[in-house]
């Protein structure tokens, strides 16, 4: 059987820190950065993600470009992002293709805010969330899995992220 590295995978660790102030109400939470993202070391760098798209249309704002531009509109809207994964093995940016999970510590970060809805940006996070966060989910904090915004759920059309999205967020 060929090792990890001859297959490509690769050990990291998530890299950057969530982005919340004591203020946040909202909790969006990714599976593990991509490789993008990873680069820029912030949330949904990949250019082709509609995050920042879904999230313009569903507050009828211009988020802007730049890492600061969407850390103020998070910080307005009172959201806060991070992933459920800390580390893990992980082929390039597939979220299939992730072994060895770490999850991540999501408990301070509802500690230090007021989080009063947790939103998972696709499958495979509500499904890490919900397989390993068995405490928060006990403590009653609603939460939804919701189609990922992810280039790779091309299927999904922006309408439709936007629809679902904006009624979850409400």
């Amino acid at each position: 059987m060929a090792s990890k590295e001859k297959l490509g995978y690769q050990h990291l660790e998530h890299g950057f820190p969530a982005c919340y102030d004591e203020q946040s109400e909202i909790l969006i939470l990714g599976s593990f950065p991509s490789v993008k993202s990873r680069e820029i070391s912030f949330y949904y760098g990949h250019p082709q993600n509609r995050f920042w798209s879904v999230l313009s249309e569903v507050f009828k704002e211009n988020i802007g470009k730049s890492i600061d531009d969407k850390r103020i509109f998070l910080h307005h809207k009172h959201i806060a992002l991070y992933d459920v994964i800390d580390q893990c093995d992980i082929l390039g940016s597939s979220d299939a293709s992730i072994k060895n999970p770490v999850i991540t510590d999501i408990f301070s970060i509802l500690k230090a805010t007021k989080i009063k809805k947790i939103l998972l940006n696709g499958k495979k996070a509500g499904t890490l969330f919900t397989k390993y966060q068995k405490t928060i989910i006990e403590s009653g904090i609603p939460f939804s899995t919701l189609p990922s915004t992810s280039p790779a759920n091309a299927a999904m059309r922006l309408d439709d992220l936007v629809r679902i999205w904006k009624e979850a967020l409400s």
